[in-house]
């Protein structure tokens, strides 16, 4: 019994492993990227997909801390006279302002650091 059970695991293993040839998985780099343009998968690098998603990312950050400056804007115009809810509206856009800095400094670093990997020396 133990005997069998060994062979059955030896040929599932065999068939596990040799899979992907019978589907030609791995029989050559032009023709799975063929079936995938023709399947209509994206064709972008994983870091294309990483910097374009980084990027819109901090588009919608920036974006956010710009909203949150016009409101805290407002506030601080509505605020007539209260301190309590004047000093919300500062704190409001003294965190808006520093969340819009971040965006674009992670924006900038972003930048460097794709041209230093890249090895150019423009932006």
């Amino acid at each position: 019994m133990k005997n069998i059970k060994n062979v059955a695991y030896g040929i599932g293993a065999a068939v596990a492993a040799l899979a992907p040839v019978m589907v030609s998985a791995q029989s050559g780099w032009e023709r799975g990227l063929n079936n995938a343009n023709d399947a209509g998968t994206p064709g972008g690098s994983i870091m294309g997909i990483l910097a374009s998603t980084m990027n819109w990312l901090l588009a919608i950050f920036g974006f956010l801390g710009i909203i949150g400056f016009v409101i805290s804007g407002i506030l601080y115009l509505t605020a007539a006279g209260d301190e309590g809810q004047a000093e919300k509206a500062k704190n409001a856009m003294m965190y808006s302002i520093i969340g819009v800095i971040v965006a674009l400094l992670g924006f900038v670093i972003i930048l460097a650091v794709d041209s230093w990997l890249n090895a150019s020396n423009t932006f």
